[in-house]
Protein backbone atom coordinates (compact mmCIF):
# COMPACT_ATOMS: atom_id res chain seq x y z
CA UNK A 1 0.00 0.00 0.00
CA UNK A 2 1.61 3.51 -1.21
CA UNK A 3 1.72 6.28 1.19
CA UNK A 4 -0.86 8.15 -0.43
CA UNK A 5 -3.45 5.07 0.44
CA UNK A 6 -2.26 4.90 4.33
CA UNK A 7 -3.17 8.68 4.51
CA UNK A 8 -6.71 7.84 2.95
CA UNK A 9 -7.47 4.90 5.09
CA UNK A 10 -6.03 6.98 8.31
CA UNK A 11 -8.48 10.36 7.28
CA UNK A 12 -11.20 7.88 6.48
CA UNK A 13 -10.95 5.92 9.97
CA UNK A 14 -10.48 9.18 12.00
CA UNK A 15 -13.81 10.52 10.12
CA UNK A 16 -15.74 7.64 10.96
CA UNK A 17 -14.26 7.86 15.33
CA UNK A 18 -15.38 11.65 14.75
CA UNK A 19 -18.77 10.95 13.96
CA UNK A 20 -19.40 8.62 16.30
CA UNK A 21 -17.63 11.05 19.26
CA UNK A 22 -20.25 13.35 17.99
CA UNK A 23 -23.16 11.15 17.98
CA UNK A 24 -22.34 10.20 21.37
CA UNK A 25 -21.62 13.43 22.25
CA UNK A 26 -25.80 14.34 20.87
CA UNK A 27 -26.70 11.51 22.48
CA UNK A 28 -26.23 9.59 25.07
CA UNK A 29 -29.03 7.01 24.43
CA UNK A 30 -28.15 6.59 21.06
CA UNK A 31 -27.78 2.76 19.64
CA UNK A 32 -25.16 1.51 17.81
CA UNK A 33 -28.01 1.03 14.68
CA UNK A 34 -28.33 4.54 14.87
CA UNK A 35 -25.30 5.79 14.18
CA UNK A 36 -23.89 2.89 11.83
CA UNK A 37 -27.13 4.63 9.72
CA UNK A 38 -25.98 8.16 10.78
CA UNK A 39 -22.61 7.36 9.35
CA UNK A 40 -23.37 5.05 6.40
CA UNK A 41 -21.81 2.37 7.54
CA UNK A 42 -22.22 -1.81 8.43
CA UNK A 43 -23.00 -2.14 12.08
CA UNK A 44 -20.78 -4.43 12.62
CA UNK A 45 -18.32 -1.61 11.32
CA UNK A 46 -20.20 0.95 13.97
CA UNK A 47 -19.94 -1.52 16.83
CA UNK A 48 -15.79 -2.37 16.08
CA UNK A 49 -15.66 1.34 16.27
CA UNK A 50 -17.38 1.53 19.60
CA UNK A 51 -15.73 -1.24 21.13
CA UNK A 52 -11.77 0.77 20.29
CA UNK A 53 -13.00 4.06 21.63
CA UNK A 54 -13.91 2.46 24.80
CA UNK A 55 -11.10 0.17 25.02
CA UNK A 56 -9.17 3.94 24.40
CA UNK A 57 -10.96 5.44 27.05
CA UNK A 58 -12.66 8.60 24.87
CA UNK A 59 -16.33 6.42 26.13
CA UNK A 60 -17.41 5.24 28.63
CA UNK A 61 -20.53 2.97 28.87
CA UNK A 62 -23.34 2.64 31.15
CA UNK A 63 -26.11 -0.15 31.82
CA UNK A 64 -29.45 1.27 31.64
CA UNK A 65 -33.09 -0.75 32.66
CA UNK A 66 -34.71 -2.36 30.56
CA UNK A 67 -31.48 -4.13 28.87
CA UNK A 68 -29.71 -0.47 27.20
CA UNK A 69 -26.42 0.89 27.31
CA UNK A 70 -25.94 5.11 27.46
CA UNK A 71 -22.38 6.30 26.06
CA UNK A 72 -20.89 9.15 27.36
CA UNK A 73 -17.95 11.01 26.66
CA UNK A 74 -14.76 11.01 29.22
CA UNK A 75 -12.43 14.21 29.37
CA UNK A 76 -9.98 12.11 26.72
CA UNK A 77 -13.15 11.80 24.73
CA UNK A 78 -14.08 15.42 24.97
CA UNK A 79 -10.42 16.19 24.07
CA UNK A 80 -9.69 13.88 21.21
CA UNK A 81 -13.37 15.12 19.93
CA UNK A 82 -12.08 18.85 19.36
CA UNK A 83 -8.66 17.64 18.11
CA UNK A 84 -10.26 15.31 15.27
CA UNK A 85 -12.81 17.90 14.63
CA UNK A 86 -9.68 20.80 13.84
CA UNK A 87 -7.90 18.12 11.71
CA UNK A 88 -10.83 17.30 9.45
CA UNK A 89 -11.23 21.12 8.92
CA UNK A 90 -7.90 22.05 8.20
CA UNK A 91 -7.34 19.29 5.75
CA UNK A 92 -10.83 19.09 3.86
CA UNK A 93 -10.32 19.50 0.51
CA UNK A 94 -13.82 21.11 0.30
CA UNK A 95 -13.77 23.60 2.94
CA UNK A 96 -13.85 26.77 1.23
CA UNK A 97 -17.13 25.58 -0.75
CA UNK A 98 -18.59 24.19 2.45
CA UNK A 99 -17.97 26.59 4.42
CA UNK A 100 -19.30 29.82 1.75
CA UNK A 101 -22.61 27.34 1.31
CA UNK A 102 -23.26 27.62 5.05
CA UNK A 103 -22.26 31.19 5.57
CA UNK A 104 -24.67 32.17 3.16
CA UNK A 105 -27.17 30.11 4.40
CA UNK A 106 -27.16 31.36 7.99
CA UNK A 107 -26.63 35.03 7.30
CA UNK A 108 -30.04 34.30 5.00
CA UNK A 109 -31.82 32.61 7.84
CA UNK A 110 -30.69 36.27 10.09
CA UNK A 111 -32.26 38.40 7.23
CA UNK A 112 -35.09 36.30 7.07
CA UNK A 113 -35.42 36.49 11.18
CA UNK A 114 -34.85 40.47 10.83
CA UNK A 115 -31.77 39.84 12.66
CA UNK A 116 -30.24 43.32 11.54
CA UNK A 117 -27.01 42.87 13.20
CA UNK A 118 -24.54 39.95 13.85
CA UNK A 119 -21.71 39.42 15.48
CA UNK A 120 -18.96 36.62 14.25
CA UNK A 121 -17.07 34.40 17.13
CA UNK A 122 -13.41 33.71 16.47
CA UNK A 123 -11.08 34.96 13.44
CA UNK A 124 -10.30 32.33 11.18
CA UNK A 125 -10.52 31.62 7.20
CA UNK A 126 -13.92 30.87 8.56
CA UNK A 127 -14.54 34.21 9.62
CA UNK A 128 -13.29 35.54 6.67
CA UNK A 129 -15.62 33.83 4.61
CA UNK A 130 -18.55 34.95 6.37
CA UNK A 131 -17.34 38.38 5.99
CA UNK A 132 -17.40 38.50 2.42
CA UNK A 133 -20.84 36.41 2.33
CA UNK A 134 -22.22 38.70 4.34
CA UNK A 135 -21.12 41.82 1.74
CA UNK A 136 -22.72 39.82 -0.92
CA UNK A 137 -25.96 39.86 1.04
CA UNK A 138 -25.72 43.08 2.18
CA UNK A 139 -26.18 42.06 6.16
CA UNK A 140 -24.51 44.25 8.79
CA UNK A 141 -21.14 42.82 10.61
CA UNK A 142 -20.75 43.77 14.04
CA UNK A 143 -17.08 42.34 14.46
CA UNK A 144 -15.53 39.69 15.44
CA UNK A 145 -15.24 38.59 19.17
CA UNK A 146 -12.06 37.18 20.03
CA UNK A 147 -11.14 33.63 21.52
CA UNK A 148 -8.15 32.35 23.14
CA UNK A 149 -5.50 31.61 20.57
CA UNK A 150 -6.66 34.39 18.42
CA UNK A 151 -3.55 36.63 16.95
CA UNK A 152 -3.03 38.91 19.96
CA UNK A 153 -2.94 42.90 19.71
CA UNK A 154 -4.64 42.81 16.58
CA UNK A 155 -7.71 45.26 16.27
CA UNK A 156 -9.32 43.94 13.37
CA UNK A 157 -9.60 40.89 11.26
CA UNK A 158 -10.60 41.00 7.35
CA UNK A 159 -11.88 44.61 7.89
CA UNK A 160 -13.96 44.66 10.83
CA UNK A 161 -13.15 45.29 14.70
CA UNK A 162 -12.16 42.63 17.05
CA UNK A 163 -13.69 42.90 20.53
CA UNK A 164 -12.94 41.17 23.72
CA UNK A 165 -16.66 40.56 24.59
CA UNK A 166 -19.90 40.64 22.76
CA UNK A 167 -20.65 43.70 24.99
CA UNK A 168 -18.26 45.77 23.20
CA UNK A 169 -20.14 45.06 20.03
CA UNK A 170 -23.49 47.22 21.28
CA UNK A 171 -26.40 45.77 20.15
CA UNK A 172 -26.37 42.32 18.23
CA UNK A 173 -28.98 40.21 17.14
CA UNK A 174 -27.01 37.18 16.22
CA UNK A 175 -23.58 35.79 16.51
CA UNK A 176 -22.49 33.06 14.27
CA UNK A 177 -19.70 30.88 15.66
CA UNK A 178 -16.58 30.81 13.06
CA UNK A 179 -13.65 29.39 15.89
CA UNK A 180 -11.85 27.03 13.70
CA UNK A 181 -9.79 25.87 16.93
CA UNK A 182 -12.46 25.12 19.53
CA UNK A 183 -15.80 25.74 17.94
CA UNK A 184 -17.90 23.57 21.01
CA UNK A 185 -16.10 25.21 23.86
CA UNK A 186 -16.74 28.58 21.80
CA UNK A 187 -20.35 27.62 21.71
CA UNK A 188 -20.58 26.34 24.75
CA UNK A 189 -19.37 29.81 26.48
CA UNK A 190 -21.55 31.82 24.30
CA UNK A 191 -24.88 30.29 25.26
CA UNK A 192 -24.40 31.57 28.91
CA UNK A 193 -24.90 35.39 27.83
CA UNK A 194 -26.83 34.82 24.54
CA UNK A 195 -29.78 32.66 23.76
CA UNK A 196 -28.89 29.33 21.84
CA UNK A 197 -31.54 30.04 19.71
CA UNK A 198 -29.53 33.13 18.59
CA UNK A 199 -26.71 31.69 17.96
CA UNK A 200 -25.62 30.33 14.85
CA UNK A 201 -23.27 27.20 14.06
CA UNK A 202 -22.32 25.62 10.27
CA UNK A 203 -22.69 22.16 10.16
CA UNK A 204 -19.12 21.45 9.27
CA UNK A 205 -18.09 22.45 12.76
CA UNK A 206 -19.81 19.96 14.31
CA UNK A 207 -20.57 21.54 17.08
CA UNK A 208 -23.19 19.56 19.82
CA UNK A 209 -25.95 22.54 20.55
CA UNK A 210 -28.03 20.21 23.29
CA UNK A 211 -27.32 21.22 26.92
CA UNK A 212 -24.98 18.51 28.33
CA UNK A 213 -25.00 18.09 31.80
Amino acid sequence: MSERDHTTVADGENEITLGLLHAVHENSTMTQRTVAGQLGIALGLANAYLRRCVKKGLIKVKQVPPNRYAYYLTPKGFTEKSRLTAEYLSSSFNFFRKARRECFELLERCKTRGWTRVALCGTSDLGEVAALCARELEVELAGFIGRPGDASGAERFAGLPIASSIIELGQVDAVIVTDLTSPQTTFDDLRRVVPAERILTPNLLRVTRAAVG
